[in-house]
C-alpha cells in the first residue's frame, strides 16, 4: 500500500510516517495543496491522509478538486478541528473519511483498510492463488496456514503483483508501489526483491511463480 500523507507539522509528518511504515505502508509526505497536486497526478497512490489547516488553505479543496476530475483514491481527513460540523463538512467534500486528532496509530490503520475495502478498492479481503494465502487486511502471506516471513518490500512485491494476478506489471508499476519518491532506489534493486521472493515461494511450495517478461515487468500466476 502507498499512501500519501498532507501533513504541515512537522514532528506530526514524521511521527505518522514512521508508525505507517512499521506496517509496511509506503509514504510519501508532503505539507502544501500544490506539491500534493503534483504527486496526485502520478496516480501511484491508494489513500490520501488529508490535514485541514495547510499554509496554502484547506485541504478540502483538494478534495473537490479530485472528485471534480473523477478521481476515486479514498481521502481521510486527518485534523484537530473535530466538532460536528466540521466532520459534515468534510464528509460531504468528498472524504471517505474524518479522524479528529490526537488518535491511535491501530485505529487510522483500521480505518484505512476499511476504505479499501470498499467497491472498486480490493479484490478481497483475502486471495487464495495455489496453496499461497494473502490477506490484504492485515498484511499477512502465508502457505497451508505457514506464515511466510518476508521482508517489508518483498510483501510490497507481493501484494502489487496479487492485485494483478494473471496481468504482466511494468517494473515502473512494481517500483511505484514499493518504494517511495524519497528513497534512494538502485537500477537493480527491484530485481533483488523480486529474486528473493520468487526463492521463498518455490521453497514453500506456494503453487504460484513469478515470470520475468524481459524489458516489461513481471506476472506472477499459478505453478502448472
Amino acid at each position: 500500500m502507498r499512501v500519501l500523507l498532507v501533513e504541515d507539522e512537522p514532528e506530526m509528518a514524521s511521527a505518522l510516517s514512521s508508525a505507517l511504515k512499521k506496517y509496511d505502508i509506503v509514504v510519501d509526505c508532503t505539507r502544501t495543496l500544490r506539491e500534493a497536486k503534483e504527486l496526485l497526478a502520478a496516480g501511484v497512490h491508494d489513500a490520501i491522509l488529508l490535514d485541514r489547516q495547510l499554509p496554502d488553505g484547506d485541504g478540502l479543496t483538494l478534495i473537490a478538486a479530485l472528485r471534480a476530475q473523477g478521481a476515486i483514491v479514498p481521502v481521510i481527513v486527518l485534523t484537530a478541528k473535530g466538532e460536528l460540523t466540521e466532520r459534515i463538512a468534510g464528509l460531504d467534500s468528498g472524504a471517505d473519511d474524518y479522524l479528529a486528532k490526537p488518535f491511535a496509530i491501530e485505529e487510522l490503520l483500521a480505518r484505512l483498510r476499511a476504505v479499501l475495502r470498499r467497491p472498486s478498492r480490493v479484490p478481497a479481503d483475502t486471495v487464495r492463488v495455489g496453496n499461497l494465502s494473502f490477506d490484504f487486511s492485515h498484511r499477512e502471506a502465508s502457505v497451508e496456514g505457514q506464515v511466510l516471513d518476508l521482508p517489508r518490500r518483498e510483501l510490497l512485491v507481493l501484494e502489487a503483483l496479487l492485485r494483478r494476478m494473471g496481468r504482466t506489471v511494468l517494473r515502473s508499476a512494481l517500483e511505484e508501489s514499493v518504494f517511495s519518491f524519497d528513497d534512494e532506489v538502485q537500477s537493480n534493486a527491484l530485481d533483488t526483491h523480486v529474486s528473493r521472493l520468487r526463492r521463498k515461494l518455490s521453497e514453500s511450495r506456494s503453487g504460484v511463480e513469478i515470470h520475468g517478461i524481459r524489458g516489461v515487468g513481471y506476472l506472477l500466476r499459478q505453478s502448472a
